[in-house]
């Protein structure tokens, strides 16, 4: 079979940048100043690199598939391919201006087709990636990522500039040319380590809050990894930045726009500037890239369907992605106060999480003692896409089911579903009591299908009960505002005193019942200690304290 290994080399280096960034990662997004005003910075670069690696897999696939060289591929073809995949893999500031230095290293190397890569070559392609990069910020601050790409680059030229010779020899050996573009990049990793140490004298929020830029570290991670495949060895040392960002900036908690939107938008003849005024006026941080094919836009707004709106019927809109940053404020407070050097180890990727829609304090502990992810649906568990979206994006899984827990919100749960670029079930629990008795199936371990399907079963075994306060007088005379109502599976089976409402209630779900799980809300007028004493004999009762608003109990039986 004919068949060219370099594609497959340069798919391991790509791997094992990768792998070094996710074994720091945690140490990057503790860095976050502002804090975490643009998601986690090691999380973002991690997905664009991901993408990067995907997209060289399916390359590697279908070269060995064809029995094709890697000239018959075409370096044209792979470097575009690589440079869109980064592009739509990107989020984040931090993740789209490394899509940006991809992307420019990707048009060097096209445009220099059947050059052998070697330290002239790599040299170009890291000023072109600076530009690029630089021109895809509209007002480019020193003493962040772009500091450091630069000065990287600016030590790579100089030394070419004082070198005997920057080429290597056509037909050079695989080894030579690997030891080669190692010790160049050794030497760009020195300046760039150099120019992390500077970033707090040049960046003043970043000298308040005792941390070095966490882009340009992660940068100088990535390339150590790059190092590291090129050699066959462990990566170099790098010094380690792994101090929590202080937050000295309370006000961004607050003040700044609720959700970092990601997406990109395909068409013809799309024109990068032609949105920037429009999607300012939504939001901040913007960031528009790409070319008159495929744009990638970046917005910290609070109406990320309004940025997206903007492109309705100039191009399709994909690869959406919306962060709740206030939040990521509240975890990344969470993960910090639990480990006070900042040294948390990143978690392992799980097959697949959920999502559920809750209200009341005691239900939110209720669904995350069993594994959830919960959106806090207010007083009247009506959430937003988008923030059923963003929590779908902020579990570490491949997979996600969004357990919706109201008939209201299943429309909601279904278009975030559709939006997401991770593999997203609905399983249509309408109750929040039938999504916690849901839970019993979940296996982070499993697929997404296998874990919805189990859910659904569950769910078609229970009887659901419920009794709230009415909010109305009854059109039929049956009971006044403030009295008991009584239902079982949607149906008013009760009404009056508290107490016999509930206990009604209780006996129509015992028929043929083993166990019932009673959840309190706030302000439920009747003690458990009572409740558990309204149940027949030989059916359990389970109690539990949900808090939730508008029911005093909600109830189901297996």
């Amino acid at each position: 079979m004919a068949y060219d290994t370099n594609l497959s080399r340069f798919r391991a280096v790509v791997a094992a940048a990768l792998a070094h960034l996710e074994a720091h990662r945690q140490e990057v997004n503790d860095l976050n100043v502002f804090p975490v005003a643009d998601g986690d910075t090691g999380d973002n670069m991690a997905l664009t690199l991901r993408a990067v690696l995907a997209e060289l897999d399916r390359l590697v696939a279908e070269q060995e598939q064809q029995e094709r060289t890697l000239d018959e591929l075409g370096r044209e073809q792979i470097v575009e391919a690589v440079a869109r995949a980064a592009l739509l893999g990107a989020r984040g500031n931090s993740g789209v201006i490394l899509s940006q230095f991809i992307r420019g290293a990707a048009e060097e190397l096209a445009s220099r087709p059947g050059e052998l890569v070697d330290p002239a070559l790599v040299g170009s392609a890291m000023a072109r990636s600076v530009d690029r990069a630089y021109a895809s910020v509209r007002n480019p601050a020193e003493g962040t990522i772009l500091t450091v790409a630069r000065a990287m680059a600016h030590q790579v030229a100089t030394e070419l500039a004082h070198a005997d010779s920057a080429r290597l020899e056509p037909g050079s050996a695989d080894d030579v040319q690997d030891a080669t573009l190692a010790s160049v990049l050794e030497s760009a990793l020195d300046a760039g380590q150099e120019a992390v140490r500077k970033t707090p004298e040049q960046l003043q929020a970043l000298k308040e809050a005792g941390v070095v830029d966490s882009g340009g570290y992660a940068l100088t991670i990535i390339f150590a990894g790059v190092i590291a495949a090129l050699r066959g060895s462990e990566a170099p040392e790098i010094e380690h930045h792994s101090a929590p960002a202080r937050i000295t900036h309370p006000e961004h908690s607050s003040e700044t726009y609720r959700y970092c939107t990601n997406f990109a938008v395909t068409g013809d003849g799309l024109d990068l500037n032609r949105w920037r005024d429009e999607l300012e006026q939504l939001g901040d941080s913007l960031l528009v890239v790409g070319d008159e094919h495929t744009l990638k836009v970046h917005v910290h707004t609070d109406d990320p369907e309004a940025a997206t709106g903007l492109f309705a019927g100039v191009g399709e809109v994909s690869h959406l992605d919306v962060a709740d940053m206030h939040a990521q404020v509240v975890q990344r407070a969470e993960r910090l106060s639990s480990n006070g050097d900042g040294a948390m180890a990143a978690g392992k990727l799980a097959r697949c999480g959920v999502v559920a829609v809750t209200n009341g304090d005691g239900m939110r502990m209720l669904f995350e003692s069993e594994g959830a992810t919960v959106v806090d649906g207010g007083p009247t568990l009506n959430p937003s896409t988008y923030e059923i979206l963003a929590a779908i994006h902020e579990i570490p899984a491949e997979e996600v089911v969004v357990l919706p827990n109201s008939s209201n919100v299943i429309m909601a749960a279904e278009r975030a579903a559709e939006l997401s670029e991770k593999a997203v079930r609905v399983v249509p629990s309408k109750s929040q009591q039938a999504g916690l008795s849901a839970m019993i199936a979940y296996e982070s371990g499993s697929s997404a299908d296998d874990v919805a399907g189990g859910m659904e079963e569950a769910i078609l075994e229970l009887r659901i009960g419920s009794v709230a306060p009415a909010a109305r007088e009854d059109v039929h005379g049956r009971f006044r505002v403030g009295d008991a109502v009584g239902f079982v599976d949607g149906e008013i089976v009760a009404w009056g005193d508290p107490q016999e409402t509930l206990s009604a209630v209780l006996r129509s779900l015992a028929r043929d019942a083993e166990l019932i799980t009673c959840i309190s809300g706030e302000g439920a007028p009747v003690p458990d200690a009572v409740a558990e004493g309204l149940l027949p004999d030989g059916v359990e009762l389970e109690l539990k304290y949900g808090g939730q608003p508008a029911y005093w109990w909600l109830l189901a039986a297996e």
